[in-house]
């Protein structure tokens, strides 16, 4: 069950912070995008997405060989409230619009939400 507890600690890790603000932009990722946005090698995206996992702030599903990671549809009312007023801290933020942009320009990307493999 999440807690204001469970979140927080959630949120105060970067690389955590930073995917839960890629999926306030993109509705679903695969970890080879959270990957190449924040530039990090994908054992520790891997690690962290388990945590928020682990924590009801994600919920991943797998199509093939790949995972896609999108919020928690079940997050409580305060919850998303909670992170939509830290994507609103963090908006102009230089790391989360360079997030963002390499998002934007990676090549290859995955389909979307269809339950598609990677290319």
């Amino acid at each position: 069950m999440l807690t204001p507890e469970i979140l927080m600690k959630s949120l105060v890790d970067e690389t955590r912070l930073r995917c839960v603000m890629l999926l306030m932009v993109e509705t679903e990722l695969c970890v080879c995008e959270f990957g190449y946005a924040l530039g990090e090698v994908q054992p520790k995206i891997s690690r962290h997405l388990g945590t928020l996992r682990e924590n009801h702030v994600m919920q991943d599903r797998r199509a093939g060989q790949w995972v896609y990671y999108r919020l928690h549809p079940d997050l409580p009312p305060w919850a998303k409230i909670l992170i939509q007023a830290v994507a609103q801290g963090v908006e102009g933020a230089e790391i989360h619009k360079e997030d963002r942009e390499r998002l934007r320009t990676m090549p290859d990307r995955p389909g979307r939400c269809h339950g598609t493999d990677h290319p």
